[in-house]
């Protein structure tokens, strides 16, 4: 298990963190140079309101504010962002480590592009399974991640 920072707190989001959890999405596009702006900002917030928020288990990492999301639906972690300022901090891991407590099994997508991300889930314990050459929205290629706990 990852170490993580003692001030952290890893809860299940309220409807009122849609906002925050947005910002930290829209604020990674903006300044990550390979990833296309698929969607415009406000698209991006009311998609977590609306869509996001209701239909998915979302939890946040807090530290006085949210700095740091996971998004869960079934297996599948679909979200996983952690502000600028938070990373390489054990905020990630944390999230990781919530979501696979009562899991027995974990997948995700990511940008193949995404080398940062793609060490982080290995040091997770998290497999490759496939690759794709822009099977997104974004025409980015991708691989398919897959944890499995232990039995």
């Amino acid at each position: 298990m990852t170490s993580h920072p003692p001030s952290l707190l890893v809860r299940a989001a309220v409807p009122e963190d849609h906002l925050v959890c947005a910002s930290i999405k829209n604020a990674w596009i903006d300044a990550t140079e390979w990833m296309p702006r698929v969607h415009p900002h406000d698209d991006v917030v009311r998609h977590y309101r609306d869509t996001v928020f209701p239909e998915r288990r979302v939890v946040v990492a807090e530290e006085d504010v949210v700095v740091g999301y996971a998004v869960l639906d079934g297996v599948e972690v679909s979200a996983l962002f952690v502000a600028e300022g938070a990373r390489q901090r054990g905020v990630g891991a944390a999230l990781l480590d919530h979501l696979k407590q009562g899991s027995d099994r974990l997948q995700l997508w990511t940008f193949v592009a995404n080398e940062g991300a793609r060490r982080f889930y290995a040091r997770e314990g998290f497999m490759e399974v496939r690759r794709t050459t822009g099977d997104n929205e974004e025409g980015l290629p991708d691989v398919l991640l897959d944890w499995k706990g232990k039995p």
